[in-house]
Formats: C-alpha cells, structure tokens, sequence
C-alpha cells in the first residue's frame, strides 16, 4: 500500500469519526429523554366528581401504544405515566411533584381541569417544565408572556360563552337568563366570557345566576331556583356528572328554557345518557371534534381509523365517548410536536415546537380546522360551529366560527 492510499484511507476513517462525533453532538436529553425513550406524566381524575373524564387518559395511553408498537417516535418509544388526582387540586400538586423531581419525567402532558392544573402552575413555570396541552379551556392557558411554559389545546372557554352569547344577542334578543356554574376558575371563566359577549345586555338579560361546589351531592335546588326566576334560557357551566343532573331535573320538574350546555359535557355517553336522551332534545351546544356516536360520520376514513384502533388499543373505555375522540385527537397533537423535536429532546425545545405547530392537521378534528400555535399564542384550536342534540346525535349548524376573532 502506498503512502498516498494510506493517508486517503486515514482521511476518510476520520471523516467518518468527526461525523459520527457530530451526530452524536446534536443530540440533546433532558429529564425523561434518551435514545430510547421519551417519559411524560399527567394526572387524571380516574376517580372522584369528575371521573367521567378518565377515558381520555386511556385514550392517550392507547394512541401512545399503537405508536410504540409502530416503533416509536424517531425511534423512541413514549412512556406516559398517567396518575389519579380524583379532580382534587392538593392531590395534583402531591402527583406532580412525584412525576418531575422523583419520576423525572421530560414534560407534564393533558392533565385534566382547571383547578387542578391552576394549583401546578406556577410550580411548572418556576421550573421551566413544560404544562403542555392542558386539558380544559380555562383562558388563563394562553399567556406565553406571564406562563411560557404552560400551554393549553382545545378552544377556550370565554371564546366559547362569547359564541352562545352572541347567538342569543342575534336570535334572542329578550331572552331571560338563568346561569349554573362551577364555583371555581373553570366556571367563572366561562361566564365572565358570557357576560362580555353580552356586553351591555348582560345586566338586563341575567336574572338569575347560581353556582355549586364540586363536593355538592346534587344541583337540583340550584335548577329549582332557576325555574323559579323566569328565566327561558338556561347557560349550564357544568362538568358532565353535573350537567346529567341538571338536564334531568329541569325535565322533570317541567322547566322548558333554550338551554345551552358548555361543550365539555356535551358527550352523549358520559352526561346525556346518563341525563335521559328524550330529557337531551334540544339541547345546544359547540363542537370542533368529529363525534364518533354521529351515525352519519360511520364512513368517514378517520372514523373508520378511529375505530380500527380503539378495538385494539382502548379495552377500557367506550370508543363511542366524545372524550376518548378528544384524547386521540390531543395525543397525535402530541404525536407531531415530538416529531418536530428529532433529536433536541430538551424541555426548552418540547416547548419551542409545541409553540411553532404550523397548519397542522389531526385526526378526528372537523374539516377546515388545523391547530396552529406561535410564540405568542398559545390557543392551538380556534373554531367551533354550533350544534343541536336531536335525540339521538348532535347535529351542526351555522358556519364555522373563528374564536380568535372573540377573544
């Protein structure tokens, strides 16, 4: 061998070294992360007032399933510790600090409510832990600029009540209303943005607002109260074991308003059933996901897709459940914001993606709505359209609405 031939061979084992050494260079870990796996934590209330919300967990942990069988995400498979909060904001904050500083998990991802994910907040920031796709539409959520390192998912709630607002304002100009809410953050978000949708109007139109607490029993003397008032349109701000009682009671005591049912419970298994579909006619309420109980979405592709997984990746829960459609949705969410990673897997870059979903298209989600988020905003989904529960499905009307236009 020549002296020639022997310096280009050293050259070239060389180069292959340096590019081996700057591969392995890019990639950066932080807590939770390594070249084979990527573990996140959320707390889910399994048990407690607000267990109907527990299929979402289930739904996340069977999307995350299906991806690790397919190999993972750039080859990591994604383990998520999902603990149980039973909706109790103490209990949270006890689970969170279990997943970060003992778990060591790289994220904190969907953890379910806003009194709950109130009482992490300003721990997750004060860590710089990304609070990523909060599960509740509280609007609080979406302030990059005070919380960097919270950002929420689905339409929020004041957008959302503005949007029942203005239909009343525009449909029912003298309606008399009567208001039950959640004494807590995630109700008073909602009628604050009811209230400012109303404008003026609110003084005159209201003339009745209760609340509960989630430790209540019951709402039906808060729902005999409302009778009581005259009111003729009722907005129900109410999670969905609340909401069944509230349907059921204002049935059968014979009290007939245009009631509105904020779209967190508008699942058909979790609060209709429960309340009576015959008690259910009429109801309105908003929506963004394809339900998956709507007999006329049976051949849509992503339907069928949905479906083909949950036979195989969601024993525990009911496919038909709006919420399980919700968790599918949120985890390919998820699902894209780690493919956006590749290999900068550092809490700082989970972030600095989930803050740059550009166009993005989810299953499950209706047509025409993509989830796009920015450095300055941090609402992924901004449009809702208006539907009617006839008895046995919802059904959509009107356009679709832009909630970045209500905000």
């Amino acid at each position: 061998m020549t002296y020639r031939t022997v310096t280009v061979a050293a050259l070239a084992s060389l180069a292959l070294i340096a590019t081996a050494t700057s591969a392995l260079a890019q990639k950066k870990y932080g807590p939770g992360a390594s070249d084979t796996e990527i573990k996140l934590g959320q707390t889910m209330p399994y048990s407690g007032p607000a267990s109907a919300y527990g299929v979402i967990g289930k739904a996340e942990l069977g999307v995350f399933a299906r991806v690790n069988d397919e190999g993972g995400i750039n080859g990591r498979k994604i383990k998520l510790i999902s603990l149980d909060d039973g909706y109790s904001p103490p209990r949270t904050v006890e689970q969170t600090r279990k997943l970060v500083e003992e778990e060591q998990v790289l994220f904190i991802y969907q953890s379910l409510g806003t009194p709950p994910n109130t009482a992490i907040q300003k721990y997750m920031n004060a860590r710089k832990v990304p609070q990523l796709f909060v599960a509740t539409g509280a609007t609080k959520w979406g302030d990059p600029q005070n919380n960097p390192w919270t950002i929420g998912w689905q339409p929020n709630y004041q957008t959302e009540s503005r949007i029942y607002a203005n239909y009343i304002l525009k449909n029912h100009p003298n309606a008399k209303i009567g208001i039950l809410y959640q004494n807590d953050d995630y109700g008073k978000d909602y009628l604050k943005g009811f209230k400012d949708g109303l404008g003026d109007k609110a003084a005159r139109m209201i003339v009745k607002e209760v609340s509960y607490e989630v430790t209540d029993p019951t709402v039906d003397s808060q729902i005999v109260t409302l009778q009581a008032s005259g009111a003729d349109t009722f907005f129900n701000i109410t999670t969905p074991k609340f909401a069944a009682q509230a349907i059921r009671r204002a049935y059968d005591s014979g009290w007939k308003p245009l009631h509105f049912l904020n779209l967190v419970s508008a699942s058909i298994a979790s609060t209709l059933t429960p309340a009576g579909l015959d008690k259910s006619v009429g109801l309105i309420s908003a929506v963004y996901l394809k339900d998956p109980s709507d007999p006329t979405l049976k051949n849509d592709p992503e339907v069928q897709a949905y479906f083909a997984w949950a036979k195989k990746y969601l024993p525990d829960g009911d496919p038909a459940d709006l919420f399980a459609a919700f968790g599918y949705a949120s985890a390919h969410t998820l699902l894209q914001t780690l493919k956006q990673c590749g290999d900068d897997l550092t809490r700082e870059n989970v972030m600095r993606q989930a803050a740059n979903l550009k166009n993005v298209e989810i299953p499950m989600l209706l047509p025409g709505i993509k989830i796009n988020t920015s450095p300055t905003d941090f609402y992924p989904i901004e449009q809702l359209q208006l539907e009617r529960f006839d008895g046995k499905r919802w059904v959509r009307f009107g356009e679709l609405l832009d909630a970045s236009q209500n905000r």
